[in-house]
């Protein structure tokens, strides 16, 4: 009679447990989704502070230029025209857009092209290998990256000047590689000296070649690199515009950034609508560009995953 008696005492405690352990849930969730809620704001403030600049120059750029002319462009344009672009494109100018535009390509995809290449074959080198002169080597590397350009300018256009080859777009992608091949070599050779070698000595006891051992386990998981790295060197060529203009003398050779220069020399006073279309101009392969390599950036994030 009595243990009947006694018997809802525990089931009654352990409704009390779980009434508390519910409520613990229950502020923990809530305490995550203000925290959501706040990193989500953050993240909102960073992306308008970011676009915003983009999203002016756009807006100054379809506006006409009576509306820019001594006073700032309305934040939300009442006119609409396309002018400024027309001006940009077809105004008479020592430097035609188009030509313009077509250097500026070749330009960086050379330099793109070399600095994956060589950059990538030397980051394997200094990662996978040990010879002689390797420390040296990276700590060469370090030293070259803090030296400014500008203090090799002069030297530099000498020794294109020796060659003969200013005014041609290998002198100038040739100065661009050595501008950005070093931040290159030292960042892949991270991403591939964290790439475990073990994986390609796996897969070649499965009965591949090292080479294709290499291509089919080892690349895949470098691609994150190589884009990271493939993004910094062009647009690095692509907006660089000091040692373009002294490379590049003249007009039929220059890139988009030295035609920029050319354009706003050619016009008469600072017609800001032209010059921001201008910008606008500029910036739409560099877009063009990030949208097809974002997604094999994100993609290559998961390929080539191995299985504990």
């Amino acid at each position: 009679m009595s243990s009947t008696m006694t018997s809802p005492a525990p089931a009654k405690g352990a409704s009390q447990e779980s009434a508390a352990s519910a409520a613990r849930r229950s502020r923990t969730g809530t305490k995550r989704r203000v925290g959501n809620v706040g990193w989500g704001l953050v993240a909102l403030v960073v992306f308008v502070f970011s676009v915003f600049p983009f999203y002016w120059m756009l807006n100054t750029s379809l506006q006409p230029a009576r509306n820019t002319m001594g006073s700032s462009p309305s934040f939300f344009p009442t006119e609409f025209t396309l002018r400024a672009f027309d001006t940009a494109i077809n105004e008479p100018n020592p430097a035609v857009f188009s030509t313009a535009l077509q250097n500026s390509l070749i330009v960086t995809f050379m330099t793109l092209v070399a600095c994956l290449v060589v950059g990538f074959m030397a980051a394997l080198a200094v990662a996978r290998f040990t010879f002689k002169g390797r420390r040296t080597f990276i700590i060469s590397i370090l030293v070259v990256q803090m030296l400014p350009a500008e203090a090799m300018f002069v030297s530099l256009y000498r020794i294109l000047d020796s060659w003969q080859l200013t005014n041609t777009f290998f002198g100038l992608a040739l100065a661009y590689v050595g501008g950005v091949l070093p931040f290159t070599i030292w960042t892949l050779r991270g991403f591939v000296a964290g790439v475990p070698a073990d994986l390609e000595e796996a897969a070649m006891i499965d009965g591949c070649s090292r080479g294709k051992a290499f291509w089919k386990v080892t690349f895949p998981l470098l691609a994150p690199g190589l884009v990271s790295t493939g993004i910094f060197a062009f647009l690095q060529a692509w907006n660089e515009f000091v040692l373009a203009l002294v490379v590049m003398t003249r007009p039929e050779n220059v890139t988009l950034p030295v035609w920029l220069r050319y354009f706003q020399q050619a016009t008469r006073g600072t017609d800001w609508s032209a010059l921001m279309a201008g910008s606008v101009l500029m910036s739409i392969p560099v877009l063009i560009f990030f949208l097809i390599v974002q997604g094999r950036m994100t993609g290559g994030l998961v390929s080539g995953a191995v299985k504990g």
